[in-house]
């Protein structure tokens, strides 16, 4: 999936006014999935000590990296997220 597909598939979930958070992550894996080589991305991953992050992105079974998702359209800056984010940052 190329970027371009991926913002059209986006915004046509968007524009049907029901989607959320959730409908988007399959379009997210997808393209994850086809710009990084050989990186295994899950979705919903088991939790871990820290909580649980949306995505766990591994290489031969490394974690890589973590991936938190939010709706569109809500602020990731302020103190809403605040404590999630810092407890993430400081545990991964």
């Amino acid at each position: 999936m190329t970027i371009p597909e991926y913002i059209k598939r986006i915004d046509q979930r968007y524009k049907t006014g029901i989607s959320r958070e959730h409908s988007y992550r399959g379009d997210l894996q997808t393209l994850l999935e086809s710009m990084l080589q050989n990186v295994l991305v899950t979705n919903e991953p088991a939790r871990i000590d820290c909580g649980a992050p949306d995505f766990i992105l591994t290489k031969k079974d490394i974690p890589v990296g973590y991936i938190e998702a939010k709706d569109i359209g809500e602020p990731l800056s302020g103190t809403r997220h605040k404590e999630q984010f810092t407890r993430y940052r400081e545990s991964l």
